[in-house]
């Protein structure tokens, strides 16, 4: 993701309005929330994907009840930087999303998100089920933690400058 894109996102995401890191599977759906100063990132729940629609009519429902401002989608990039299937199926999801849910989408790159989480667990000994349980969420929130600490970055770097005049 470019600093434009980043820079573009926050504009067009309202500030004092939380985002939400989504973690898009085939079976689930990992969701994360961030802190109304876009600080922190918390794992929020995971979605047991049934169809299109009522998996929407979930993530409108947590928008709405979170005031949510924006949307970080994590894109399955291949691990040479392609796209492949899972990935137009991510770009498909959101575009079927949009007319439904009009915030503002971020692509975030995701590759060896669930990899990161599932270590973390394993070296916190927790068992095979319970790294079942919460792997998306958690995985929604290190997508979407990368995205806020990003954030910060190009953002913070823009207000050093601006100071500095």
């Amino acid at each position: 993701m470019t600093e434009d894109e980043i820079r573009a996102f926050a504009e067009a995401s309202r500030d004092g309005l939380r985002l939400i890191g989504i973690d898009l599977g085939t079976r689930t759906i990992g969701l994360a929330l961030s802190d109304v100063g876009r600080q922190i990132a918390s794992p929020l729940e995971t979605i047991r994907r049934v169809k299109f629609t009522p998996d929407v009519a979930r993530l409108r429902a947590l928008c709405e009840a979170h005031e949510v401002g924006g949307l970080v989608m994590g894109l399955p990039l291949n691990m040479d930087g392609s796209e492949g299937p899972r990935t137009q199926s991510t770009r498909a999801f959101v575009r079927n999303l949009r007319p439904l849910l009009p915030l503002p989408v971020l692509f975030w790159d995701e590759r060896l998100s669930t990899a990161a989480v599932t270590r973390a667990l394993i070296a916190a000994d927790a068992s095979r089920a319970r790294r079942g349980e919460v792997v998306d969420k958690l995985a929604a929130a290190y997508i979407l933690q990368g995205c806020l600490d990003a954030m910060r970055g190009v953002l913070g770097d823009e207000e050093d400058e601006a100071g500095a005049t």
